[in-house]
């Protein structure tokens, strides 16, 4: 192994460990409480160790958003090819999408509710976004009418799911009736 490989390698995980300690630190304690401070003692790297891998807590954020998307792809990728049936994968799709939401409500305010600078829907969209939304477009898909456009009825899909996954969570919406909403969603979706 070259010098130039190991360093890389040495780099990599530098920066797999300052992402995951601030998705711990977010988890257990909210967005509020990672700083690039709290984050170097955490890691036990000085605060210019940490700046010369991100420009500060905003990259750190959309880092993890990132490596959430990829995590939700994966999350929703088995829901939509288990179940042969449309309405069912659709279904089962936003059943996915509203249980990671719950699950990992940190992780998910970093992807979709807090402002971090990634493009999205866009063509510079990083990969692990694309993924993420092609899920729910290849849910959405078979039961689109003739002349939908479907990135639009993914995008109102999409819509859908994250208000009931933030109104459910916040209190807005009591959690009894999730089920049924989502039911309603998908029915009516897929009329």
């Amino acid at each position: 192994m070259t010098i130039q490989t190991r360093r890389e390698r040495e780099r990599a995980e530098r920066e797999r460990l300052i992402v995951s300690a601030a998705r711990e630190l977010a988890e257990a304690e909210g967005w509020s409480a990672v700083t690039t401070r709290r984050l170097a003692a955490e890691v036990e790297y000085s605060q210019p160790v940490l700046y010369s891998h991100f420009k500060g807590k905003d990259a750190i954020m959309a880092a993890v958003a990132v490596e959430g998307c990829a995590e939700l792809a994966t999350a929703l990728r088995a829901p939509r090819t288990d179940d042969t049936d449309e309405r069912g994968a659709l279904a089962a799709v936003g059943a996915a999408y509203t249980a990671f939401a719950r699950r990992r409500p940190a992780l998910y305010d970093a992807m979709f509710t807090l402002a971090v600078d990634l493009p999205f829907a866009t063509a510079e969209a990083p990969a692990e976004l694309q993924a993420a939304f092609d899920e729910l477009r290849q849910a959405v898909a078979p039961i689109a009418a003739d002349g939908d456009d479907i990135g639009l009825l993914t995008e109102t899909y999409w819509a859908s799911l994250h208000g009931l996954a933030s109104l459910t969570r916040s209190g807005r919406l009591p959690e009894k009736a999730h089920d049924r909403r989502l039911a309603l969603l998908v029915n009516h979706l897929a009329a």
